[in-house]
């Protein structure tokens, strides 16, 4: 079931206003996309393939510039603070953190080297290091049983955990999770969203989320929004938007 919204402060965590995404400077993948994180919340940014989920979320990261394409247009803003054209490891340092679509981890490394790398990148002393690492291993205790495994050895399951972990690594403000029922069986799917939703409650971390699977993302989401061709088709309550039977079958193709 979605969750209740949280009490949200007068000026959000995330705040993406009239973007637009331009990539090789002729082709146009984002037009006009506005949305907001509150803190503390989980926010479901929903959609076909090629309605603009993942251009969204690498504009925010900054990891859009990897794709030679730019923000044309709008304003991103992480705490008040105009964030567009920010480089991604000075945002991840100041609590912006990317989990990519197809759950990119270190193959040659192991379960722990991986999660430390994202301690290293936020700078964590050795004590500091130390304790996150034991959090995570909380988080995921499937993990801490495959700490010294070759991460390439690992299943679909445990990979896009462990990106989710090394990500918390950096002790996150807003993480932005792409596609994480990808590929997976949905009991996985299920545990999966559901250490998302403690870690939400637990930590008050926020999260924006782009899935595909509409159910799961709304029954563990607050908000939702629905992208079609670039564009915010829909949103709402993810209670409500979760009642439509249009969100279903006109912009998810169900």
């Amino acid at each position: 079931m979605s969750q209740p919204v949280p009490d949200t402060p007068t000026q959000a965590l995330l705040e993406v206003d009239d973007i637009e995404v331009v990539y090789d400077g002729a082709i146009l993948a984002v037009a006009g996309v506005s949305l907001t994180v509150g803190h503390g919340t989980v926010v479901a940014l929903l959609g076909a393939n090629g309605a603009g989920k993942s251009t969204t979320l690498k504009a925010v990261s900054g990891l859009v510039q990897a794709d030679r394409a730019r923000v044309s247009r709008g304003h991103i803003r992480f705490q008040g603070r105009p964030v567009a054209g920010v480089a991604p490891h000075l945002l991840a340092r100041e609590g912006i953190v990317h989990v990519l679509e197809g759950r990119h981890v270190f193959p040659q490394l192991s379960v722990e080297e991986n999660l430390r790398s994202g301690g290293f990148l936020r700078g964590l002393r050795r004590r500091e290091m130390e304790a996150a690492l034991e959090r995570i291993y909380a988080w995921f205790p499937r993990l801490k049983v495959k700490r010294s495994t070759t991460a390439g050895l690992t299943s679909g399951g445990e990979q896009q955990m462990l990106a989710v972990g090394r990500a918390l690594m950096t002790q996150p403000r807003l993480v932005l999770l792409d596609e994480p029922s990808m590929g997976l069986a949905p009991m996985v799917v299920e545990e999966i969203f559901e250490i998302v939703s403690q870690l939400n409650t637990s930590e008050g971390i926020g999260f924006l989320i782009a899935e595909q699977n509409i159910n799961v993302a709304l029954r563990h989401a607050h908000y939702g929004y629905v992208l079609e061709n670039g564009r915010v088709a829909a949103e709402g309550l993810a209670a409500v938007l979760a009642a439509r039977e249009d969100i279903h079958h006109h912009y998810l193709g169900a």
